[in-house]
């Protein structure tokens, strides 16, 4: 079978030979092993590890297309720079990582208003159509399943206002919260609207939306259900109009939220993050029969870059969740540098073992 039948029919629970196999990596990773000699330079891992889907990021949503994001500090290990949302942000210089927020120009409804709303228009400028061509023919051409992949309302939201400011809004003002969910969803569906009537629609949706931290999600089930599920079902209800699967990527704890995340129409979870408390075994028998998973394999088991320990991982998780048809080989978050080469190569190649058919 293709990589593409592959993903189709997991996403729908139909047979497959093996189970299918896909991986996200930090920016590093690629010039470690590029530097190491093991990946040639321009080559793509989707080539080079043979996985069976592809995404393109296709859009731009930062609030303020025009504005050159500005460096207001810098120390040795840190910059921080204030961006297109107004957001003031430190990243690390030496390796990647989630940037620190630090503060927002929007703070409450009156600064969304004033400052950001009426910026947030679906301009084609947001929209790059070579990069979604390029990687759709790519797909096409290597018979891999192809997904638009992007930030839905919670994940478009933050870079705005940041989590604290959000997560007060939605007790204080849900009513703001709501304003700026379904400004994004409109955003989002106007902008698809655009792209794939004039690039083809792609395989499938995949939704980036990280509503957890450590064995807590971000809301409530009842916030979630108020004030962020209705988008989300707007959102999906727009990709299931084409015909196409979703899947929604959540790192951090998320099983109360599941539930409801089904019912808004997801066809896949992915990363089921161990460490912040995700049990893919659990949440398998529990809903394994509605939606398809991807991830929840321990990455941790991975840094010790030790086949006794990733043989155990795999072997307790594979062989049960592989049963009907629903499940895509990932870890539970992105490979970064300190995993090595040949580390990452067993692991597909022993995933794929215990996961053929």
């Amino acid at each position: 079978m293709t990589g593409y039948e592959r993903i189709k029919n997991v996403l729908q629970h139909k047979p497959v030979d093996r189970i299918p196999v896909f991986e996200h990596f930090w920016g590093d990773t690629h010039r470690e092993y590029e530097n190491q000699g093991h990946v040639q330079p321009g080559e793509s891992f989707e080539d080079h590890f043979n996985l069976d889907m592809q995404e393109c990021w296709a859009f731009n949503l930062v609030a303020d297309l025009d504005f050159e994001p500005q460096v207001v500090a810098e120390t040795e290990d840190t910059i921080t720079y204030l961006d297109g949302n107004g957001a003031y942000l430190k990243r690390h210089k030496f390796h990647d990582t989630t940037p620190e927020h630090v503060r927002f120009t929007v703070e409450d409804r009156e600064g969304w208003e004033e400052y950001k709303k009426f910026l947030l228009k679906p301009d084609e400028r947001r929209i790059n159509f070579e990069a979604y061509r390029k990687a759709k023919a790519d797909a096409k051409k290597n018979n891999r399943f192809f997904v638009w992949s992007g930030v839905n309302v919670f994940e478009s939201i933050h870079p705005i206002c940041g989590h604290e400011n959000m997560l007060m809004g939605m007790i204080l003002d849900p009513e703001w919260i709501q304003d700026m969910a379904e400004t994004y969803a409109n955003l989002l569906i106007e902008l698809q609207k655009i792209l794939f009537e004039r690039e083809g629609a792609p395989d499938g949706i995949w939704f980036y939306e990280d509503m957890g931290f450590k064995e807590r999600p971000f809301m409530s089930p009842q916030m979630y259900q108020d004030l962020i599920m209705p988008y989300h079902k707007k959102t999906i209800d727009y990709a299931k109009s084409l015909g196409l699967p979703v899947i929604m990527h959540s790192c951090g704890y998320v099983r109360p939220l599941l539930p409801y995340m089904i019912e808004a129409g997801i066809d896949c979870l992915q990363v089921i993050e161990i460490k912040a408390g995700m049990d893919l075994l659990e949440i398998y028998e529990t809903f394994g029969d509605k939606i398809a998973l991807m991830g929840g394999i321990d990455v941790r088991v991975l840094y010790t870059n030790d086949k006794e320990l990733i043989d155990k991982e795999l072997e307790s998780k594979i062989p049960i969740v592989k049963q009907g048809y629903g499940f895509v080989l990932h870890s539970d978050h992105s490979i970064p540098k300190t995993v090595d080469y040949e580390t990452l190569k067993y692991f597909i190649q022993k995933g794929i073992e215990l996961g053929t058919y």
